[in-house]
């Protein structure tokens, strides 16, 4: 009989015909012989593949319940792919199979796209792909701190420029590489050059615009970004079927290397405020992490962008087909509606917030209303109240970019010159939120038996409400000392009109910031912004 090896489990299978490959998975039910009718048709213009699932003799049945679980379904369809020197199939699933089949699809990123022809090529297994992937967001995540520190010593345009070389030579690494190791040199490249991708946009709005911009501006930059990882799927599986992995890598190396060239010869250099000293850089990032604004704000912004974040990146197609049971079609819909509602989330909220304060309702307040939205939207879900999934799912999406807000706040908490550590700091906790929550969901939802593949209703209720739970107590912390607390110095002034001589009103349009006490107003008429240097205890007059 022929087997083929899935990471030590033999699966059975057969096939027929000549063609393009179609893979037939079978349902928890039955095995591989209930596609006989369809493997006779269709085996008259495509090679048709069918295997019994792990657990159905004549494959292996292991004892050990630990080697069973839909990821490892999805592993072995990829390990029969692998056998079969197969690139490219049509998937049909049936019940389980479907299942199966569908979480093999929704895994198709750039790292899954090119994984098939890696493992043909240079014989890699499911462990080596997973230490290919996970190495990326590894080095990406440990980059931040240290990238921080670098865009407010030297600025953005400097080091995006810099770190995209890297990126390219990690791209061009990889599309030459032979072996496991420099696959892997390439990736954690990869990571660290794309690493200041958000961050160094960030630092130049704030060195570049004046605060009142920064809202939109942000949005408008995390927008074009969610719109750029689209590009990570159907754009890329056409290249890679076009022309290959090797060349397909070797094209991004050729324009990474240009958007770098780009940026260095073409975007101005923008003063920051006072340089970093060699000796200060970890004694500001300590001053960071104890500042009590950025702890009364980070609760609320990695709890809630990181479970937006952990449901959108996976546990939302799993709520689709498990509580659901939307078919293929309306996931996908679902998901496309998501993809969209980030991308758009982040302009909306850019422009909302450039908005309110023009009426004096400051960003925090909207950060506020937004996280209790989520909240009750989550609610929503989770007591499955009759209210269409597009909005409620979309809303969800959307708040995976409040993003932008959370950074127009750190830019009013933090001088500029502190900018790229303050926002470095607080991604490092979206990252690792969205690490932590994704993988809670997961361990709470083992605590059950799925049925037919399935997980119940009850165990994705149970893993939302205790990541709902942490945001509560977040929004409450943020919320409501924001709100019993006495106005500060600065938001005093905020609402305050300044009277000058010869007609001009002033209105403030800045923040005092706790090193300098500076104050940035301009007159209503001429736009014409003038600094106001003052301390916690002196008087101030606007000159007319």
């Amino acid at each position: 009989m022929p087997y083929i090896d899935a990471a030590g489990v033999n699966l059975y299978f057969e096939e027929a015909g000549e063609g393009h490959p179609i893979i037939f998975l079978h349902e928890l039910g039955s095995d591989s012989r209930e596609w006989e009718t369809q493997v006779r048709y269709f085996s008259r213009a495509y090679r048709c593949i069918t295997f019994n699932a792990r657990g159905y003799a004549p494959s292996d049945v292991p004892d050990d319940p630990t080697l069973y679980g839909w990821e490892l379904a999805v592993n072995d369809i990829a390990a029969v792919m692998r056998g079969l020197v197969v690139e490219h199939a049509h998937l049909v699933g049936l019940s389980m199979g479907g299942y199966a089949a569908l979480q093999f699809g929704l895994r198709r990123t750039i790292n899954a796209l090119v994984a098939a022809p890696l493992t043909l090529e240079l014989g890699l297994d499911a462990g080596d792909l997973g230490l290919l992937t996970s190495v990326y967001f590894l080095t990406f995540a440990a980059a931040q701190i240290p990238v921080g520190i670098l865009l407010d010593r030297y600025g953005p345009r400097l080091i995006q420029s810099v770190l995209l070389v890297a990126a390219a030579v990690g791209a061009a690494l990889f599309a030459t590489s032979d072996n496991l190791l420099m696959l892997l040199l390439g990736r954690a490249l990869l990571g660290l050059g794309v690493a200041a991708s958000l961050t160094a946009g960030l630092k130049a709005l704030v060195l570049w615009f004046p605060n009142d911009r920064l809202p939109f501006l942000n949005g408008l930059m995390v927008m074009l970004g969610a719109l750029g990882a689209v590009t990570a799927t159907s754009p890329a599986q056409l290249l890679l079927a076009w022309v290959g992995w090797r060349t397909l890598f070797a094209l991004f190396a050729v324009v990474t290397a240009g958007c770098s060239a780009m940026i260095y010869l073409l975007v101005p250099e923008s003063a920051s405020a006072t340089p970093v000293l060699r000796g200060t850089a970890m004694a500001s990032l300590k001053k960071i992490y104890t500042d009590p604004h950025f702890w009364r704000l980070a609760p609320l912004s990695a709890t809630s962008v990181g479970t937006a974040w952990a449901l959108q990146g996976l546990w939302a197609a799993q709520w689709f087909t498990d509580v659901e049971g939307l078919d293929r079609a309306a996931l996908v819909q679902h998901l496309f509606v998501m993809a969209v509602a980030l991308s758009l989330g982040a302009l909306l909220l850019g422009v909302l917030a450039d908005r309110l304060r023009r009426y004096g309702i400051g960003t925090e307040a909207l950060l506020a209303v937004v996280g209790l939205l989520f909240i009750a939207v989550q609610l929503a879900i989770i007591l499955r109240w009759p209210l269409s999934s597009y909005v409620l799912w979309a809303a969800v999406a959307a708040v995976g970019a409040a993003t932008v807000l959370s950074y127009v706040l750190l830019a009013s908490y933090f001088p500029k010159e502190l900018a790229g550590r303050a926002n470095a700091a607080l991604n490092v906790l979206h990252i690792g939120g969205a690490f932590v929550l994704q993988y809670a969901t997961g361990v709470v939802l083992e605590h059950w038996t799925p049925q037919a593949g399935h997980y119940p209703e009850i165990a994705y209720q149970t893993a939302f409400i205790s990541n709902l739970v942490l945001q509560i107590i977040a929004w409450v912390w943020f919320a409501f000392r924001w709100v019993l607390r006495p106005p500060a110095l600065g938001s005093a002034i905020r609402s305050a009109s300044v009277g000058g001589g010869g007609g001009s009103a002033f209105r403030y349009c800045g923040t005092i910031t706790a090193s300098t006490g500076a104050i940035l107003c301009d007159t209503a008429a001429m736009s014409v912004r003038q600094p106001i240097m003052l301390d916690a205890t002196s008087s101030f007059a606007v000159p007319a």
